[in-house]
């Protein structure tokens, strides 16, 4: 099938709001398009082929790559909110290519060590242009791959740039005003509920395996207490954690229909009928009901006070940002430490940022390493 028949397809068959491909306003720089894929096909195919899709493999979620096999990681919570986006974006009739290609691409930004190595950062550029990592995920596709002759980056289209730009959670404030005050298209708004969707739902999960959380202190949280009930009369007795994991599988499936139903329904409150009226909504038309926004609120507040805060985790979090930190300040201190096309990328863009960008790239283990070399390098021999 050939592209002309793709979009003629989407045209067709995709809700009247829905992103088309042949709309798209295009890339930064011209390129011929391709004989039998879309223009997000390509955006979907470009970000999996990046290295630093690659490298969200070693970047930590909540726990530590090397703590365990089954914790997820920033690869594995990306596969997740693909997932669930995907199947937000077809019971809505939106543009499967154009949300995939979003969600993979919605974390390429992170640094490691999670939202402490984000932290860390942060406060370190603070005098330097900041850090946020949605800014820096368009940074990485617009400026930071280098895999092409004729032009920097990625060369993604608007849609996708746009939705990595303005990507927003309860933890997430993006600061790129690059693509105006409107939120953004309801692709990415399904990607933005996905993302919250998968970590509340797999930090539950990964917080239960590593013994942090029990289903004695989630008693507290009146959405579990519902997932268990709705688990124990699908399947009666079970192994303890069996019965856990049917409550979370409730739980996405809760949210997801929520989502589906509620989205819908405001979809056709306000009677919206192409994308370009969903840039002029006031704020994001894809969203949950109210009353279950509320209990998702209550889960998402017990689990940053008894999870993300949890000595445990703290601990580990404390020292990671104590590397972040201590690294980036000797790099900085010392530019001779960085490697060749770190010190010549500093001319182009000053030392902080160059320090930044390679920091922000680094994977956990990477930059393990790397403290390592530069503060205790007999420990190698």
């Amino acid at each position: 099938m050939l592209r002309e028949d793709l979009e003629r397809r989407e045209a067709e068959t995709l809700a009247p709001y829905a992103m088309k491909s042949a709309e798209s306003a295009g890339r930064r720089y011209e390129e011929p398009e391709h004989p039998y894929r879309t223009c997000y096909q390509r955006d979907r195919d470009r970000v999996i082929h990046c290295k630093a899709f690659r490298r969200l493999e070693y970047k930590t979620q909540v726990f530590l790559n090397h703590e365990g096999d089954h914790y997820r990681t920033r690869l594995t919570h990306t596969v997740e909110v693909t997932q669930i986006a995907r199947t937000i974006a077809r019971a809505l009739g939106l543009n499967e290519d154009l949300t995939e290609a979003v969600a993979l691409a919605h974390d390429v930004g992170h640094t490691p060590f999670g939202h402490s190595g984000e932290e860390a950062l942060r406060e370190l550029m603070a005098d330097h242009g900041g850090f946020e990592h949605n800014a820096q995920g368009l940074r990485v596709v617009d400026l930071l791959e280098r895999q092409y002759p004729a032009f920097p980056g990625l060369n993604l289209t608007l849609e996708v740039r746009e939705s990595i730009a303005k990507h927003t959670t309860r933890w997430d404030s993006p600061q790129v005003r690059a693509f105006g005050e409107g939120p953004p298209l309801l692709e990415a708004q399904a990607v933005e509920v996905a993302d919250a969707i998968a970590y509340d739902n797999h930090d539950l999960q990964d917080g239960l395996e590593a013994g942090i959380l029990t289903p004695g202190k989630l008693q507290e949280v009146d959405l579990w207490r519902q997932a268990e009930r709705a688990a124990d009369q699908r399947w009666g007795k079970v192994d303890p954690s069996l019965r856990s994991s049917q409550a979370v599988r409730y739980l996405i499936d809760r949210f997801v229909t929520d989502v589906v139903d509620s989205s819908r329904a405001r979809i056709e409150a306000l009677g919206i009928a192409s994308w370009q009226e969903v840039r002029e909504q006031r704020g994001n038309v894809v969203c949950f009901s109210g009353g279950l926004r509320d209990l998702k609120d209550e889960l998402e507040d017990f689990l940053h006070q008894a999870l993300y805060l949890d000595h445990r985790v703290v601990r580990v979090t404390g020292s990671a940002r104590r590397f972040v930190q201590e690294v980036f300040r000797a790099y900085v201190s010392d530019p001779r430490q960085l490697p060749p096309q770190q010190r010549q990328w500093a001319e182009e863009v000053g030392l902080h940022r160059a320090v930044c960008d390679y920091m922000a790239g680094m994977t956990d283990r990477f930059a393990q390493d790397q403290y390592i070399q530069l503060f205790h390098p007999y420990q190698r021999l």
